[in-house]
C-alpha cells in the first residue's frame, strides 16, 4: 500500500522566485505505475536533518505530456518546502508514492465547459486539469480566476499565458493581484463578488459543467457557498485544500478515557494491538511500525483512507470524504478516533 519508489529528478525549474518545479524521470518499467488522472497528487519522501519527512504534491503536469512534474511553493516556516526551493538539484533521488488523489478531471468524447478558482499554490493541479480539458475536445471551454500577491510571485505565469494563445477561444484567465495593480487585472482577493462577476457577467452566456477550487479553505468555503447560492449544484463544484484550519474542539465529542482492541490489514498483512481511544488512529498504528500510508496527517489529502469492517471510529473532522462513503465505512485515520472496545480497518479495501 505504502510503495514508495525511488526516482531521480530530471529537471529542477524555478517557477517564481519562491517556487520551483520538480520533473521525475520515471524508468520505462513504472510507466504504468505512475500514470495518473489530472488532478492527482504525490507524495515524497526523503531524510532532512535526519528526520524523515513526508508530504504531498499535486502534479500539473497533463497525463498526456508524459511528464511527471510537481510545483512547490516555499513556506518560510515549512522543511520540506524550504529543501525542494533550495537544496535540490537534477540528478537528486525522493521517494515517491504512486499518484493518488480524488480532485480529478477524466476526458469524455463531448466537450466540457469549466471553471477553475485557484489562489497561490493551488494552480497546481488546476494546470493538469486545465490543459486535459482543453485537449479533449475542439470545443472545450476552461474559466481560471486565478489570485495572486503579484504577477512575479505567480506560479505557472508564463504557461499560462502560453495557453491562451495556444487556445485564444477556448482558455480564458481572470487574474487578480492583492499587493500590485495591473492592466486588466482585479485588485484584491478572490471573494463572492469576483465569483458573481465571473458567472453572471463577464461569463454569463457559459454553462459550466463543472467548478474545481483549489486553495485556501476561506477561499473555497466563499467560492462554494457563494455558487450553491447562485443555483449551482453541490455534486459539480469540486475542492481540493493544501491547508485546513483546526476544528472547534467545542464541536468535536471528547475521546474516551478506554483503549481499543485494534486489528489493521494492510498490504495483505495483519496487525494487532491496543489503543488508547484518546490516540488517532494512524498516530497509534505507525507507533507499531505498521507500513499504513500517510502523507499530510492534517485530514488535506485522502492517502490514509481505510475502511472500518468492524466496530466504529469516529473523525475529528472530514473535508473529503462523502456521506455515502462515510456510510460505508471509510474514514481518515489521521482524524478518526477509536471509540468501541474493538476496532478493525482495512487499508486495502478502499
Amino acid at each position: 500500500m505504502s510503495d514508495f519508489h525511488d526516482l531521480a529528478l530530471s529537471a529542477v525549474e524555478k517557477l517564481t522566485p519562491n517556487a520551483v518545479a520538480l520533473t521525475f524521470a520515471v524508468p520505462d518499467h513504472l510507466t504504468e505505475t505512475f500514470a495518473f488522472t489530472a488532478g492527482q497528487y504525490i507524495t515524497l519522501k526523503t531524510q532532512i536533518n535526519g528526520l524523515e519527512v513526508r508530504r504531498a504534491y499535486s502534479i500539473s503536469s497533463a497525463p498526456s505530456s508524459g511528464k511527471l512534474t510537481v510545483g512547490i511553493k516555499k513556506v518560510p516556516t515549512g522543511t520540506f518546502s524550504v529543501y525542494a526551493n533550495d537544496t535540490l538539484q537534477v540528478g537528486d533521488v525522493l521517494q515517491v508514492m504512486p499518484p493518488d488523489g480524488r480532485f480529478t478531471f477524466t476526458p469524455e468524447p463531448k466537450p466540457k465547459t469549466v471553471a477553475a478558482f485557484a489562489a497561490g499554490s493551488g494552480i497546481t493541479p488546476i494546470m493538469s486539469i486545465a490543459q486535459t480539458v482543453l485537449e479533449s475536445h475542439g470545443n472545450s471551454k476552461f474559466v481560471l480566476v486565478f489570485g495572486n500577491q503579484s504577477p512575479q510571485e505567480t506560479m505557472y505565469h508564463n504557461e499560462l499565458l502560453a495557453l491562451q494563445k495556444q487556445y485564444p477561444n477556448q482558455f480564458f484567465v481572470q487574474w487578480l493581484y492583492s499587493r500590485t495593480a495591473e492592466p486588466d487585472c482585479l485588485f484584491g482577493r478572490i471573494e463572492t463578488s469576483t465569483v458573481n462577476l465571473v458567472t453572471k457577467n463577464k461569463f454569463k452566456e457559459l454553462d459550466f459543467d463543472a467548478f474545481y477550487l483549489c486553495g485556501p479553505e476561506q477561499m473555497i468555503t466563499t467560492v462554494s457557498d457563494t455558487l450553491k447560492n447562485n443555483g449551482v449544484a453541490e455534486a459539480n463544484i469540486f475542492f481540493e485544500l493544501f491547508t485546513s484550519s483546526t476544528a472547534d474542539a467545542s464541536e468535536i465529542d471528547a475521546p474516551s478515557e478506554g483503549t481499543t482492541q485494534v486489528h489493521v490489514v494492510v498490504d495483505d498483512e495483519e496487525f494487532s494491538f491496543t489503543m488508547d481511544q484518546k490516540t488517532l488512529v494512524l498516530d497509534a498504528v505507525l507507533k507499531e511500525d505498521i507500513d499504513a500510508p500517510y502523507s499530510c496527517q492534517g485530514g488535506v489529502c485522502s492517502s490514509c483512507i481505510a475502511r472500518v469492517t468492524e466496530g466504529k471510529a469516529e473523525m475529528v473532522k472530514n473535508q473529503i470524504l462523502t456521506d455515502g462513503e462515510v456510510a460505508e465505512g471509510l474514514i481518515l485515520t489521521c482524524q478518526a478516533h477509536a471509540v468501541t472496545p474493538t476496532l478493525k480497518i482495512d487499508y486495502d479495501d478502499v
